[in-house]
């Protein structure tokens, strides 16, 4: 498949410089995207306390 080790290493690198354009463009992509508040199991359990508290 390789020819020498220098074809190995090229693309090796390659290999991995895509990857991390790939993780650069998911991250970017995500700080993008507006955060949904109150979805996660922690800000649901905030939110029901506070209504338990104001209905006491």
């Amino acid at each position: 498949m390789f020819g020498n080790d220098a074809d190995f290493l090229l693309s090796l690198h390659r290999t991995h410089a895509a990857e991390l354009r790939a993780e650069a463009a998911a991250q970017r992509l995500a700080r993008s995207l507006p955060r949904r508040a109150g979805r996660s199991w922690l800000g649901r359990r905030k939110q029901t306390g506070g209504t338990n508290d104001a209905r006491r």
